[in-house]
């Protein structure tokens, strides 16, 4: 495996990084863990990997990482069953929207009009791969296009 990937974000831009990185990445419902007494939320996902797509090379490859969010003081989901634990998700991108320094809310958006809410303290967000998905391997996703591209 090549060097895994591990990215921090700590304000908006460093977000939109983490957030090129995710898109298309695929979550289960039941890999959505809410800490609430540890302020923190953990997404696990099955992400494309976006720089072997783009460098060429000869599939594109699906990893398993963990998003990380911390000092989240709330956490809200729109159109999102969390009560089907085998539900897939297909993550769009994150957002960061500010609101009295250093705090706002980071909104991860999915297909289908889904959404989660977290607001924060401050923004403290973590993208770490973990290892790579040899199942989900040969099936990137549909209509998937590395960040930045036109479909």
């Amino acid at each position: 495996m090549s060097p895994q990937l591990k990215l921090i974000a700590l304000d908006a831009e460093d977000l939109a990084v983490i957030s090129a990185h995710v898109q298309d990445a695929r979550v289960q419902t039941s890999d959505i863990i809410w800490r609430q007494g540890e302020k923190r939320l953990v997404v696990g996902m099955n992400r494309l990997d976006w720089e072997q797509t783009l460098a060429g090379e000869t599939s594109p490859r699906r990893l398993i990482a963990a998003l990380r969010f911390d000092r989240v003081l709330s956490c809200k989901s729109r159109n999102i069953d969390l009560d089907a634990p085998e539900a897939v998700l297909e993550l769009v991108g994150i957002e960061f929207h500010p609101s009295e320094a250093p705090g706002g809310s980071a909104v991860l958006m999915f297909s289908r009009g889904g959404a989660l809410r977290l607001d924060v303290e401050c923004l403290e967000c973590e993208l770490s791969d973990l290892d790579e998905d040899d199942l989900g391997a040969a099936d990137p996703g549909e209509g998937a296009q590395p960040p930045g591209r036109d479909a």
